[in-house]
């Protein structure tokens, strides 16, 4: 009877706090009807020039503020409203639970969402050692996109405008790694999304990593490749833990359309604190239609695809499932293939992600000078300045048109795999358009109910690094098996082709030639 009562009080109590507990939701609004707009006076001048170049119309119904009487009325019936987005006609509110009823019922109200927390940055803490650090490392992460052939033809970044969301860049403003950007006063915007305020030089160092991953230079050593791009630093994450909410990236990616980016990189991503997998099919997650929208008005978005490899999610999460987004794995430089913890494809509707790869172990500037650390968050930022110096090669090109040829710079393509994406962007691509003819490093073998890849005897390496990758990939186009191999003999690979149904390709890539077998059955 004693614990019947208890029973009954703790429900009381539970349905009591329910009752009188405040949440925080999206309300979102049937229309702007009577706002008004001009482009003129709201966009920075890049941002219109990024429109005309794009072919772009220079604003849409997205572009236009919300209705303030529409504001004023969700106001006077909540305990907060706390940010708003013009793209989805929404602002995010705190308030009880008879407030949201009230809320629901305006006319005005098309719908009511809650917004959840936690996105988390895509890192892998490591201790910050200024005094220890792999040189191979430092020069590999560049290298390893052939930075060198960029400054053979003077390609540095410059002109473009990257914005970065992280969680704060303390030092930036003091930093010798980035005293050529102050110098030359490039750092053109910042905003605390967090605090309201425009200082961000303080807080969690990820964005200061970030930052140095992309167009930092210390002691005449280039730790990314974009170094004479132009910034707008944005912080989007609380201090303390890598947490924030939705709400921030909404309101960063506003921000950094308006103040005109030509490319976005974030580190962040939305998994299994609020989503289910099933929801990684590139429409549902607010991240995820924002960084979508934001490529439809001509900024490349950039996005880590997360470090759940090793962990019980595994998946990319969200904005990384946009269909638009290049997301980006993480590859060991110890290996030069993908590192355990970076996030696989597909999405749940089973497109390919990542797009591409670079490395996630890589030495960056923080606080206190260079230091080791690791995540998909760093591979990003690589990828971000590689894209700034391919933009430059040619200007022409639409945010989509550059998407697909960083695509194809890949070092697989157009072998592909969920793992590593078309594999690490290459800086030949965008100079060398005369693809050479590849001396077949293979062969298929058909031999009785099995497919032999015979690998040719002097495309074997004594040193090592004879990775052989082959993908089986249905009539649907989607890819029901992949691996590696580290490949020490001829027959590399024994493929049974009975235990196979349906119509199937078999996709082999090794020593950058590429070939398939075309498995019909009727």
């Amino acid at each position: 009877m004693k614990y019947k009562k208890l029973l009954i009080i703790l429900f009381s109590v539970l349905y009591i706090t329910n009752l009188f507990s405040q949440d925080k939701y999206w309300v979102c609004f049937t229309d702007k009807k009577d706002s008004k707009f001009n482009p003129f006076t709201y966009f920075d001048v890049k941002a219109i020039e990024r429109r005309i170049k794009n072919n772009i119309s220079l604003y849409d119904s997205t572009d236009f503020p919300l209705n303030n009487n529409y504001i004023s009325k969700v106001s006077e019936v909540s305990e907060e409203i706390t940010s708003e987005t013009r793209w989805f006609n929404a602002v995010a509110v705190w308030a009880y639970p008879d407030q949201i009823e009230k809320i629901k019922q305006l006319s005005f109200v098309k719908q009511v969402i809650p917004i959840y927390y936690q996105s988390v940055l895509a890192e892998i803490k490591t201790k910050d050692n200024p005094k220890k650090y792999d040189e191979t490392i430092l020069s590999g992460q560049t290298e390893r996109m052939e930075m060198s052939i960029f400054e053979k033809h003077n390609i540095t970044g410059k002109g473009l405008r990257i914005a970065i969301f992280d969680g704060g860049f303390p030092t930036v403003d003091v930093n010798p790694a980035f005293e050529h950007i102050r110098k030359e006063k490039r750092i053109i915007k910042t905003y605390d999304f967090t605090k309201k305020k425009e200082f961000v030089y303080s807080y969690v160092s990820h964005g200061t990593n970030v930052l140095s991953c992309i167009a930092g230079i210390i002691d005449g050593k280039k730790i990314g490749m974009a170094v004479d791009a132009e910034f707008l630093l944005a912080r989007t994450e609380i201090v303390r833990e890598p947490f924030s909410e939705e709400e921030n990236w909404l309101a960063a990616v506003e921000w950094a359309d308006k103040n005109g980016a030509d490319v976005i990189n974030s580190s962040l991503g939305y998994t299994h604190q609020r989503y289910f997998y099933r929801d990684m099919d590139g429409k549902t997650c607010f991240v995820t239609r924002a960084a979508n929208l934001a490529a439809a008005k001509g900024i490349f978005v950039v996005n880590a695809a997360g470090n759940e490899g090793s962990g019980k999610w595994k998946f990319i999460g969200a904005p990384a499932d946009a269909d638009s987004a290049l997301s980006i794995g993480g590859i060991n430089p110890a290996t030069d293939y993908h590192t355990s913890f970076s996030s696989y494809g597909p999405t749940f509707d089973k497109r390919m992600k990542p797009n591409v790869c670079a490395y996630g172990h890589v030495v960056a500037a923080g606080k206190n000078g260079l230091h080791e650390t690791q995540g998909t968050s760093f591979a990003s930022p690589l990828v971000a300045g590689f894209v700034a110096c391919a933009w430059q090669t040619n200007r022409s090109l639409n945010n989509m048109e550059l998407f697909n040829e960083i695509q194809k710079s890949a070092d697989l393509y157009p072998y592909y795999d969920y793992a590593h994406g078309f594999g690490v962007p290459q800086a030949s691509f965008f100079f060398d358009k005369e693809k050479k003819e590849l001396e077949p490093s293979f062969s298929f073998v058909e031999e009785e109910n099995n497919l032999i890849i015979m690998i040719n005897k002097d495309m074997i390496d004594s040193t090592g690094n004879n990775y052989l990758f082959y993908h089986i990939e249905n009539e649907e186009g989607i890819l029901d098996y992949y691996t590696l191999i580290d490949v020490y003999q001829e027959r590399a690979a024994i493929i049974s082709l009975s235990d196979l149904k349906g119509n199937k390709t078999i996709r082999a890539h090794y020593k950058k030639y590429t070939a398939e077998f075309e498995l019909s059955k009727n």
